[in-house]
């Protein structure tokens, strides 16, 4: 049996990650590493220690990915790691990006470290470093034949953007000076369930089923390449089990749309008036357009996007967060950050 170790596992992409492995590969045991810090909640994992399918092939570990004591045992019970934890709130970094160069470079650090001394020096199988498209910049949005390539370079414009490329390169040398078998993914915006609703189509979902307006950044021109978080996940195991190491994978939903028809799609799925758009103060270096060219992964491993395609794949998401209002009402005031203590208070692992 593969064990994976996934940083990260109960935030949004990692939650529907670690509910997609074990739900498609039933010769695959987890262990979720992930601090819960705010935006890391158990909720979303509700059910599965009690699941007889998966009970016994997944494991809860609370720890920091910087904690190279506690990595050392881990790593070497893994074969193949899913590095997905970080800091990744734009606005949040521009705030302070302090905890974005601890946890999104020094823990990367850390945790390669551990994986290459792991197994008595021979290393795990496979490191997948799960990055993000903001690394390579922005794009003009009068050049819509622009995409970014894997080969597009490295020009972070925000300090979270800046910490990701910083982690990047150093999963780059570690597979140039010390040949790990590192991969990394570069995704665009992900949507779907279980996402924080500081994050714009939870937010501002849950605005309005509260009577509250939407803000929307500047003039709304500005333009993200959607990608529905269970693709995603797709991509990233394909990668895990097929890509070539030391490469790196763009992964895209094909799907680009400007904020401001995000905004107005969702306003017209709820049946709202787009006088319930309240324009706010632009971000600051806020990038005008994300664009993936993802042929490559589709090329070489076959993976497409088949999940991200509107306007099916956002009114599904919509219909998400208005059916499970008290998922994100907890989220929201606070109480998700009680369920480890009621569920798991005194144990540091949970499941196998």
């Amino acid at each position: 049996m593969t064990t994976m170790l996934i940083t990260g596992g109960a935030g949004f992409i990692g939650s529907n990650f670690v509910r997609y492995v074990l739900e498609n590969r039933p010769d695959a045991s987890i262990i979720n590493l992930d601090a819960l810090t705010y935006s890391g909640n158990l909720e979303n994992l509700a059910g599965l220690d009690e699941d007889p399918r998966f009970a016994s092939r997944y494991e809860f570990v609370k720890g920091d990915i910087a904690d190279r004591d506690l990595l050392a045992p881990l790593l070497d019970r893994t074969d193949i790691v899913i590095h997905m934890a970080a800091e990744s709130h734009v606005d949040r970094s521009i705030l302070d990006s302090a905890p974005f160069v601890r946890t999104n470079v020094l823990g990367t650090q850390a945790l390669l470290d551990a994986a290459r001394h792991s197994h008595a020096g021979k290393g795990v199988a496979r490191f997948v470093h799960v990055s993000t498209d903001e690394v390579y910049g922005s794009l003009p949005l009068d050049r819509p034949d622009l995409k970014f390539t894997e080969d597009t370079p490295i020009q972070p414009n925000s300090p979270y953007a800046a910490s990701k490329a910083a982690s990047d390169l150093l999963v780059r040398a570690a597979f140039h000076t010390f040949h790990m078998p590192v991969l990394t993914t570069r995704c665009s915006n992900n949507f779907g369930p279980y996402q924080f609703p500081e994050k714009v189509i939870p937010l501002f979902v849950t605005n309005l089923i509260e009577g509250r307006k939407v803000p929307l950044y500047g003039d709304g021109k500005n333009v993200r390449d959607w990608l529905h978080v269970l693709d995603h996940c797709e991509a990233i195991l394909t990668v895990a089990e097929k890509g070539r190491v030391g490469e790196v994978y763009n992964i895209g939903g094909d799907n680009e749309r400007s904020n401001l028809d995000l905004t107005r799609a969702i306003l017209d799925i709820m049946g709202k008036g787009h006088d319930m758009i309240q324009p706010v103060e632009d971000r600051k270096g806020h990038d005008r357009r994300y664009a993936i060219d993802a042929s490559k992964i589709e090329r070489e491993l076959g993976w497409r996007p088949t999940r991200s395609a509107w306007p099916d794949a956002l009114e599904q998401t919509v219909r998400w967060y208005m059916a499970n209002a008290e998922w994100w009402r907890h989220v929201k005031s606070g109480a998700y950050r009680e369920f480890y203590k009621q569920q798991y208070s005194g144990r540091e692992r949970v499941g196998a």
